[in-house]
């Protein structure tokens, strides 16, 4: 037995979790549209293939539903339990109360170095800007500007990161 097979049997928690890893990234890969690069995924994660990720995204735990497109840029990190939604129920022009068969489909933009908390959710037809941060627990429903920080139900913007540190860092390439 080679002496990391002996490790991963000594550390089983380790070993579980590898695994664990490697599946739910095997279920995202399963329902990914396209990708610049193969994304990490660390937690329960589904996606559809109307979605499109930029390189080094990392995902927690995100779900998301509906026929709309959703395109990701690079960099992105989200906390667990993320929704994006991109069908809804029409119902106003419906056939049947309260709502009829047709749905309606909104596209979601998310820009490079975005990073959502826990249990972030996003309606369909928003697009958030460059490097923005969304809070947890926010219900993001219309467009966040870039460099913001989001947060509550509706998503307001109350802070903006310090842009010129954002952009030195940027410059250098760190990221994480």
């Amino acid at each position: 037995m080679s002496p990391s097979a002996r490790r991963l049997l000594k550390y089983p928690y380790h070993f579980m979790r590898k695994l664990q890893r490697r599946y739910y990234r095997a279920v995202a890969m399963l329902t990914l549209g396209s990708y610049q690069a193969p994304p990490k995924v660390n937690g329960p994660t589904r996606l559809t293939k109307r979605t499109s990720l930029g390189a080094n995204t990392n995902f927690n735990g995100m779900i998301v539903s509906g026929t709309g497109n959703v395109r990701i840029g690079n960099n992105f990190h989200s906390g667990p339990e993320c929704l994006i939604i991109t069908s809804f129920h029409d119902y106003d022009h419906g056939e049947a109360v309260p709502y009829g068969s047709a749905s309606i489909q909104r596209d979601v933009d998310i820009g490079d170095n975005v990073w959502l908390g826990s249990r972030v959710t996003i309606i369909g037809g928003v697009t958030l800007g460059e490097g923005c941060v969304v809070q947890a627990g926010a219900v993001v429903v219309s467009d966040v500007p870039i460099g913001a920080i989001v947060g509550g139900s509706p998503a307001k913007v109350f802070k903006h990161r310090d842009m010129d540190h954002y952009e030195r860092l940027k410059a250098a390439g760190k990221f994480f």
